[in-house]
């Protein structure tokens, strides 16, 4: 049997030369947006926060790979987090934004309440999501409509950056949706993994597959 048949991962070192995705939730956004459905919505970050989760920023300064390209997403709240995380350690890099880690747009549901939103709703929302993943908001996009777009973003970037370390500051949905893509499952069933504010997600992208390193990883925890 050809014993070299795999590509294994025994030590916590990842090695160079691979195509790998670092994606990282942006920071806990300002209490009054998260008392509403913000999707899309240009919400700023918690103050408190910021300070509060120093070390999680150092801790993330120190483990992202310093040989890698930055992407955000277009909102604040993603270009906000990358700035922080490269001034707590990492050193200043220039960033790229790309439309396709976007969080998922509900459309005109955005900005309501929650218990607002409960009474827009054609299906039951998913336990883990304000939405099902089938429910397409008026103006706006269904989980599955996400994934397809992330999913058409990672296989893109993974031909043009191949090789490469790629750090990606997105949101919940968004990594939820990478990880569906790289995995090969719906979107309900992706909806139920847990994707915290700053936690880490790392995705590999061998010819023959896709790789899960790590999911929510809480830096400094």
């Amino acid at each position: 049997m050809n014993q070299n048949h795999g590509h294994f991962l025994d030590t916590p070192k990842l090695t160079d030369g691979v195509t790998r995705f670092w994606l990282i939730r942006h920071a806990v956004v300002e209490e009054n947006a998260r008392m509403r459905v913000y999707g899309t919505l240009d919400v700023p970050l918690c103050p408190d926060s910021l300070v509060a989760q120093r070390g999680m920023y150092e801790a993330l300064a120190a483990r992202l790979p310093q040989n890698a390209q930055w992407f955000t997403s277009p909102l604040g709240r993603t270009q906000h987090t990358a700035r922080i995380i490269q001034e707590a350690g990492y050193g200043e890099r220039d960033w790229t934004v790309e439309p396709g880690f976007l969080e998922q747009s509900l459309g005109a549901w955005q900005g309501l309440r929650h218990h607002e939103l409960l009474d827009q709703l054609k299906l039951a929302p998913h336990l883990f999501w304000s939405v099902a993943a089938s429910e397409r908001p008026p103006g706006g996009e269904s989980m599955l409509d996400v994934c397809a777009r992330v999913g058409e973003t990672m296989d893109r970037m993974a031909e043009v950056h191949a090789g490469r370390n790629m750090i990606v500051v997105s949101h919940g949905g968004a990594i939820r949706a990478a990880l569906a893509h790289a995995l090969r499952v719906h979107a309900d069933t992706a909806l139920h993994f847990s994707i915290q504010n700053l936690a880490l997600t790392i995705i590999e992208r061998f010819p023959e597959a896709w790789r899960i390193v790590a999911v929510n990883e809480l830096p400094g925890v």
